[in-house]
This record gives C-alpha cells, sequence and structure tokens, in this order.
C-alpha cells in the first residue's frame, strides 16, 4: 500500500512538473500563433503517459537504482572486503586498497553509458547525416570509455578527498588543447557527447555511487564529496569522442601516405 502511495505521489509531482510546460505550448499556440494547437488531444495524452512514465521512473529509482548503488559502495569499501587483517578500518587503508572500487566505478560508467538511449539516437542521427563516416558502434564506445573512466577518476577523488575544481580544470585544459588539434566536423558532436552520457541510466547509478561511497569513506561528506562524479562523467567523453576523431584523422592519413607511395613506385 505504501508502494502505492508513493508511486501516486510521484505522479502528482512529475504533473506539476509537466503543467507549466502544457500550458506555456497551448497559450503561445493560441494568443501567439493565433491557432489551436493541431492533434491537441495526442498531445495530450502523450503528455498524460510522459507524466506517468515519470512517476514510474522516479519511483523505480528510489527503490531499485539508488539502494543498489549505496549497497555497492559499501559493500566495496567494507573493511573485510578490503582487509590485511580483520582488525583494520577502512581509515587504516590507502586509496591503492580500493583498486576494486576502480574497477567496479569504470564498468560501471562504461555499460551505463553504452545503454544510454540518448547516446543510441544521438549516434544513429550522426552516423546518417556523416553519411557512414562515423560509425554508431565506434561513437558509443569511444563514449562509454570516456564515462567509464570519469567515473572511475570521481570515485578515487572521493577517496582521496583532493578538492574537485583541480580535476574540472585539468581535464577542460586536455580538451581545450584536444579542440585545436581534432577535425572541425567531430568538435561540436564530441562536446555534445557529454551531455547525453549524464542522462536516465547513468545519472541515478553514478550519483547513487558517490553519495554512497562519500558515506562509507571515513572523512568524506555526502555533500561535499558525493556529488561532482556526474561532472566527471560528463566530461571525459568530450575527451574521448575528441580522441576517437583525432585518430581516425590520423587513420586516414596514414592510408592516404600509402597510397600515394604505391602510386610513386
Amino acid at each position: 500500500m505504501d508502494l502505492v502511495i508513493t508511486t501516486l505521489v510521484f505522479i502528482a509531482d512529475s504533473a506539476l512538473d509537466v503543467l507549466p510546460i502544457v500550458v506555456f505550448l497551448f497559450l503561445f499556440q493560441w494568443f501567439v500563433i493565433g491557432e489551436r494547437m493541431p492533434n491537441g488531444g495526442q498531445i495530450l495524452v502523450g503528455f498524460l503517459f510522459v507524466v506517468v512514465g515519470l512517476g514510474l521512473f522516479l519511483e523505480g529509482l528510489e527503490q531499485s537504482l539508488f539502494p543498489l548503488g549505496r549497497m555497492m559502495a559499501e559493500q566495496l569499501t567494507h573493511p573485510e572486503f578490503l582487509r590485511d587483517t580483520v582488525e583494520q578500518t577502512v581509515a587504516e587503508f590507502t586509496w591503492q586498497d580500493f583498486y576494486w572500487v576502480y574497477i567496479f566505478a569504470a564498468t560501471l560508467g562504461f555499460s551505463t553509458a553504452l545503454a544510454e538511449p540518448s547516446l543510441i539516437a544521438v549516434a544513429m542521427k550522426a552516423n546518417a547525416v556523416s553519411a557512414g563516416a562515423i560509425g554508431v558502434v565506434g561513437l558509443r564506445v569511444a563514449v562509454a570509455i570516456g564515462a567509464g573512466i570519469g567515473v572511475s577518476l570521481g570515485c578515487l577523488r572521493i577517496i582521496t578527498g583532493l578538492p574537485l575544481p583541480y580535476f574540472i580544470a585539468a581535464g577542460y585544459f586536455i580538451v581545450i588543447v584536444q579542440t585545436m588539434a581534432a577535425p572541425k566536423e567531430i568538435v561540436p558532436l564530441a562536446y555534445d557527447s557529454g551531455g547525453v552520457t549524464t542522462s536516465t541510466v547513468t545519472v541515478p547509478l553514478v550519483a547513487a555511487l558517490g553519495l554512497g561511497l562519500a558515506d562509507a569513506v571515513p572523512g568524506r561528506s555526502p555533500l561535499l564529496d558525493g556529488f561532482g562524479v556526474i561532472a566527471f562523467t560528463a566530461l571525459f567523453p568530450i575527451i574521448t569522442v575528441l580522441a576517437y576523431g583525432q585518430l581516425a584523422m590520423l587513420r586516414e592519413r596514414m592510408s592516404k601516405s600509402k597510397l600515394t607511395g604505391n602510386n610513386s613506385r
């Protein structure tokens, strides 16, 4: 019964969140465009599906994904899992002892980014617009690798307690340098890739992992240290997609040089 009530509350909250969008669109259509909304009934039914879907999605996060992320963080940082001796506590371990956390975080970031519906859609559009020059699988893997590196590095920052701005500044410095060297065609797509990575599947699990890890490691604050992992998840796909474009350009140059060498003979 409690589950039904909380689900209805989430659906009601989602309806309140979506209501201003619906009102604005219909009023704009009536008073600015000066026409009735085409297929108004169909659009309202679509918004209803969105509201119910958002409510069920939020309830699913509370019931499964958030607890799962916290549980994994607690298990991977438990003294008995990390121990050399049973008497050791987490506070006595160094950052190197948490290597299973980094491996799990990298795998989680890679797999969730690869499953992102928004990334799949962007990769398909990029493939169509580029006439096949940008591969769907290649782009998705490049983004997923960046997300995995980002989540793992974000967990490293939480465990070590190092300042977040240093990591972000260093990452964007790399992005700036890569932007000047990467093919112009790949730069806008690379910047968008960071945004589509942090979407429906990735954000809940990554946020839960970061908060759970900050809560499990002594001396860390969930509020100060638990957040910021999503920023890493959005940043590093930009780096890997730019690198993907640079490698593609290098491969093309090597192919042309080989072709030129064969023709000269």
